[in-house]
């Protein structure tokens, strides 16, 4: 493994750009400020150039769906290339965060991403839409089917798996900490059937965190229950699997590994290995994501500054 890098800074302004959904994707930052001002051929540059990394496409594909007026720029594309499978693919996400938002229809979204599949048969991140989707408004049989074309399509789809294992841990809230749990099978599971280099490796934690969140929805937040959460045996010999591969692996090269990263040093903090969170944290940079720091009803700003300052003794 790489050295380090030097401490973090304290600095505000560092601070401010925690939570960019971008993640350590320069150049997806410098493509999306133009298309949010309408200048969508450097998207449609990007997007030809990640070609099919799937993984790295559907990351791309929803950061820019995400921003504001994405559906009437990916629109003004399509206008200017109607046969382009990049432009309907684009549309079609940005049409599921508007019915996300309550800004549009999710008929219309579904029917989008059905085009856009059409024309890229081969393409997992229109099925990725529908899985959000299905995820909001869709039944359990809608959303498992959804999720089954993403991975028909990748079988290590790393956001799709994260969606499943998110639902699953909703599954039965009122058996409590049940080590049987089938959350744990999947990621297990997932895991398994991956290659030894795949992020998946890391789904075993994010199951754990997941159903944390269900459980202390229901019966609240404490720190000894968060702390017995990940005292058990199947808790202690996942986060030493996944810290272990992270350790052999370190796999900076995905698009998505800053939120695998700050799953893992959100679980090593609440294990009680401060000093395993902070090589963790030098990791992650200012790259923190929302989830798990905002578990289960958390401020995840000042979540995620108090974690790093207390594994980093800096508080």
């Amino acid at each position: 493994m790489s050295p380090p890098p030097p401490p973090l800074g304290r600095s505000r302004k560092r601070d401010a750009q925690l939570f960019d959904p971008a993640l350590c994707d320069a150049e997806l930052v410098d493509v999306r400020t133009q298309f949010t001002q309408g200048r969508w051929t450097r998207a449609r540059s990007l997007l030809v150039g990640t070609g099919d990394d799937w993984d790295r496409r559907g990351h791309r594909v929803v950061v820019l769906a995400e921003t504001p007026a994405a559906a009437a720029w990916a629109r003004e594309w399509l206008l200017a290339e109607p046969e382009s499978a990049d432009a309907a693919t684009l549309l079609a996400c940005a049409a599921v965060f508007r019915a996300l938002r309550r800004k549009g229809t999710p008929a219309a979204a579904d029917e989008a991403c059905r085009r856009a599949a059409a024309l890229a048969p081969a393409d997992p991140t229109p099925w990725l839409g529908l899985l959000l989707l299905s995820g909001a408004f869709g039944t359990e049989e809608e959303f498992s089917r959804h999720f089954d074309q993403v991975r028909a399509r990748h079988r290590e789809h790393h956001h799709a798996h994260h969606l499943m294992v998110a639902r699953l841990a909703e599954r039965t809230p009122g058996s409590g900490q049940d080590p049987l749990h089938e959350v744990y099978d999947f990621a297990a599971w997932a895991a398994e059937e991956s290659p030894a280099d795949s992020p998946l490796a890391v789904l075993p934690v994010i199951a754990h965190a997941e159903r944390y969140r269900v459980l202390a929805a229901r019966h609240g937040h404490h720190p000894d229950s968060a702390a017995a959460h990940w005292s058990g045996r199947r808790a202690r010999q996942v986060l030493r699997s996944a810290f272990d591969w992270w350790l052999e692996w370190e796999r900076e090269d995905h698009p998505r590994n800053r939120v695998d990263l700050n799953f893992l040093a959100h679980a090593k903090l609440c294990e009680g290995r401060p000093a395993e969170a902070a090589a963790l944290f030098h990791r992650i940079g200012r790259h923190a994501t929302r989830a798990p720091w905002s578990y289960p009803d958390l401020d995840p700003h000042k979540a995620f500054l108090a974690a790093r300052s207390a594994a980093l003794g800096t508080a």
